[in-house]
């Protein structure tokens, strides 16, 4: 461990742009919620070889360059390696199981809108979604969505739906990093529209505790 961190003090320069890209990593991902197990993949792929390098003994002198070379480089063979990971990126839906009695064509409509993206089996897949780790984070919201609650999986118990107008107007659905960077303008609905829906909710079945 003593050898180790001598090592990294000779690279000061190099730990601190490593960590820098590290945090700003974490960042991100914490801002588009990624799914825990990305960072514990990616995190091992980069950081197992860029350790390796640093602790092997050697004759030459460690510097920043060269320490930042292989950093660098580990993190490009990781991109290239985890878009052989199937998870995400089988883009199919599975059949539609029924629907609730949506009180108006309206009420669905707002409900395509602002909950279908993974709350359904009519999921559209965008291009980014086929790219990791981007492809895990899409897949992983769509996996946790349609497990609270699915619109289209109505022929079974939806015990999450009876929370639908709650957190609707709470604001915490549909999620900020869902509408973040204009992405999914559809679902950022006005307060009108929440209004509305709500509304619809109210005046559709299996949609709050009173039902």
């Amino acid at each position: 461990m003593r050898k180790l961190f001598g090592m990294l003090l000779q690279v000061r320069l190099a730990v601190a742009v490593i960590a820098g890209f590290a945090l700003a990593f974490v960042a991100v991902g914490v801002l588009i919620g990624m799914p825990p197990f990305a960072y514990i993949v990616i995190g091992l792929l980069i950081a197992a070889p860029t350790l390796f390098y640093i602790y092997k003994p050697r004759e030459s002198a460690l510097t920043n360059a060269k320490a930042l070379t292989v950093f660098f480089g580990a993190t490009v063979a990781t991109l290239l390696i985890i878009q052989f990971i199937p998870y995400g990126k089988d883009h199919s839906n599975p059949p539609v199981n029924g629907e609730p009695a949506w009180s108006t064509p309206r009420t669905r409509e707002l409900m395509v809108n602002a909950c279908f993206g993974c709350h359904s089996n009519s999921v559209e897949y965008p291009a980014y979604a086929s790219v990791a780790p981007i492809s895990w984070t899409v897949q992983s919201h769509i996996d946790e969505g349609r497990e609270k609650v699915n619109y289209q999986e109505w022929n079974s118990r939806q015990r999450e739906a009876e929370e639908t107008i709650e957190v609707i107007k709470e604001g915490s659905m549909p999620p900020r990093y869902y509408t973040m960077f204009g992405k999914h303008s559809e679902a950022k609905l006005t307060d009108a529209e929440i209004a509305e829906l709500i509304a619809g909710l109210l005046a559709t079945g299996g949609m709050n505790e009173n039902d």
